[in-house]
């Protein structure tokens, strides 16, 4: 459990949260607050007040005075740029946090963690002759040789490229199965902590935007921060009409839907690979679309629309559609504009 405050340059952290084994994502921009809060369970940075428990042990209670030093609170911490000693080897750096053990039960579980990360053969090489996918394993390793009752990841991706980081989340999430402890996982990367983490927490500024399971939060975010940092890129302005239709006032198109809306409807969120082309301009939701510019990715295309409304100087209103290379072939030889329909079942409705 956690429930702390404290004040940082700009704004005010306030966090309060609960887990048990699932793994506990913290997503948020670049100082919003997410390595503080590590930092603070950890027992690095001291919270002004509140109070943290783990396993009904308290690490931390500002009214009780209690403020265990890090050595006593039993948790592993992987760094952003997973601090590895740079004149131990692989195998001492491992062992480094279990030296007060017999001789024989740290080789034991220095070999095992070794297995574990798949470096067997490495054991005396130092983290300069290591890649950057192999140092973090050996971070990893050195974490959890410790018995930690919870694990503490701070971006542990962010120094490596993209395709070592799809082999790394993978090796990750086998690893952390067979873990039996409370693990949080901080980055800014909606795709890792979607593929890792079954709990969310979305910060922003130092306060809680949003927490759940996390494909609920991304399916329905409570609010627009957390729509944008769960991945959506389209957003308009919505007016209340009726029980079951709304105007989308920047996309210039009443939507109709199926279920019941909110009066206090204040904005919609769309994300961008799901709209699709209407071959029925008469159908409900549908608008038109004037195409203005495209970017490229190696799988996908991003098609930047100019909308009805704002077509001939009226303004730049645009949404963005994602679409797959084949589409693009397919559709860009097509007259203009293109009708595009709006499924109201997937928009977010904040």
């Amino acid at each position: 459990m956690v429930d702390i405050q404290k004040k940082l340059p700009g704004f005010k952290l306030d966090v309060s949260f609960k887990t048990g084994l699932e793994i506990l994502g913290l997503l948020g921009a670049s100082g919003s607050g997410k390595s503080m809060t590590l930092r603070c369970i950890a027992g690095i940075d001291t919270p002004d007040s509140g109070k943290i428990v783990l396993n009904g042990r308290t690490l931390f209670d500002s009214k009780r005075g209690i403020n265990l030093p890090c050595r006593k609170r039993k948790l592993g911490f992987v760094f952003q740029n997973y601090a590895l000693f740079p004149n131990m080897t692989v195998e001492d750096n491992i062992g480094f946090g279990i030296e007060n053990r017999k001789r024989e039960d740290r080789l034991a579980i220095i070999k095992e963690m070794v297995t574990m990360i798949k470096l067997e053969g490495l054991e005396k090489r130092y983290p300069s002759q290591l890649s950057g996918g192999q140092q973090q394993r050996v971070a990893l390793a050195r974490a959890l040789a410790i018995g930690p009752e919870a694990l503490l990841l701070d971006e542990p991706f962010s120094a490596l490229d993209d395709y070592l980081r799809s082999h790394m989340i993978k090796q990750l999430t086998e690893t952390l199965s067979n873990y039996q402890g409370v693990t949080l996982f901080v980055t800014h990367n909606m795709e890792e902590v979607y593929s890792i983490c079954n709990q969310l927490v979305v910060l922003s500024r130092g306060e809680i935007e949003a927490k759940g399971g996390t494909k609920d939060v991304f399916r329905a975010p409570p609010s627009l921060v957390a729509a944008q940092l769960t991945g959506c890129r389209n957003f308009s302005l919505a007016k209340y009409i009726s029980p079951f239709e709304f105007e989308a006032l920047d996309w210039g198109i009443n939507i109709k839907t199926k279920g019941e809306i909110p009066r206090h409807i204040k904005c919609v969120g769309l994300h961008a690979h799901m709209i699709n082309l209407a071959f029925d301009e008469k159908n409900d939701n549908v608008v038109k679309c004037w195409f203005k510019t495209v970017s490229e990715t190696p799988s996908r295309m991003t098609v930047n629309l100019v909308l009805e409304k704002n077509f001939g100087g009226q303004g730049n209103q645009q949404i963005q559609w994602e679409i797959s290379k084949q589409m693009w072939l397919d559709l860009k030889e097509r007259p203009q504009p293109w009708n595009l329909r709006i499924n109201p079942e997937d928009l977010i409705i904040i």
